[in-house]
């Protein structure tokens, strides 16, 4: 009986809390209510975004053009004061554009975003394009990369949503050696040296814990097979998964 009183009460408790915390949030309802809406209102590209608040959690509906809209509607909302939360509804309802066209507009975009050596030879991305929902795929070195293409998926007329399955590697100061020298050991080589001309189409590098991916595109079977060669040869390269492809045109 006493165990049986103890968890009664705890129960009790535990929903005076509950009624408690609903009703001190619920205070600020209107409040914040009306705050969300004139951060809305007041921006053009949000003016068509409702907001409803319960208990300080808002929930945004209605319609925008670009899905970076509802990204920056979210934001907005979280930003305003005594808001718990945010349930993010908005319907991007902009350009409708064939999958097959969306995807070929984003390559290209990314495919000149990531600039400079480190980007371009150690960062690895791929894109899977299904009823206007973008999936990202890859490994990036840091978050800088990362972030601008998610930036430029988000403001990409036809976008619908973005699927985030990018990682991010953890820093090492062993994998950036062993990244810089597979490079050098690839480009060097005198069958492969021509993969360095094109910048947004190299032989990429990824290196996690010592262990090596080789993604891209290659003109030969030879070369494909040489690439993972030296970059098997590199001291400190535990493991080489060459998954480069052979596309002779």
């Amino acid at each position: 009986m006493k165990k049986q009183f103890v968890a009664v009460t705890v129960v009790l408790l535990v929903l005076l809390s509950m009624t408690a915390f609903a009703a001190t949030n619920g205070r600020y309802d209107q409040q914040i209510q009306q705050a969300v809406s004139e951060k809305m209102h007041g921006t053009k590209q949000l003016h068509d975004v409702n907001a409803t608040v319960e208990d300080g959690i808002v929930t945004l509906t209605g319609t925008v053009n670009l899905y970076q809209d509802k990204l920056n509607a979210g934001k907005k909302a979280k930003k305003i004061a005594k808001v718990t939360g945010v349930r993010n509804n908005i319907e991007v309802a902009g350009a409708n554009v064939s999958d097959s066209q969306l995807e070929q507009k984003l390559a290209k975009k990314l495919a000149f975003d990531r600039v400079g050596y480190f980007d371009n030879t150690f960062n690895y991305l791929a894109m899977n394009v299904k009823n206007g929902v973008v999936t990202l795929e890859g490994d990036m070195v840091y978050d800088t990369p990362k972030d601008s293409a998610l930036a430029v998926v988000a403001g990409t007329p036809g976008v619908k949503d973005v699927v985030d399955n990018v990682k991010v590697l953890p820093a090492s100061f062993f994998d950036n050696s062993l990244r810089v020298r597979i490079a050098r050991a690839i480009y060097r080589d005198p069958v492969l040296s021509k993969y360095a001309i094109d910048p947004v189409h190299p032989i990429r590098i990824v290196v996690e814990n010592g262990h090596v991916t080789l993604y891209g595109s290659v003109i030969s079977t030879m070369d494909k097979n040489v690439a993972g060669i030296r970059a098997g040869a590199v001291p400190g390269s535990f493991s080489v998964d060459n998954k480069l492809v052979v596309n002779k045109s």
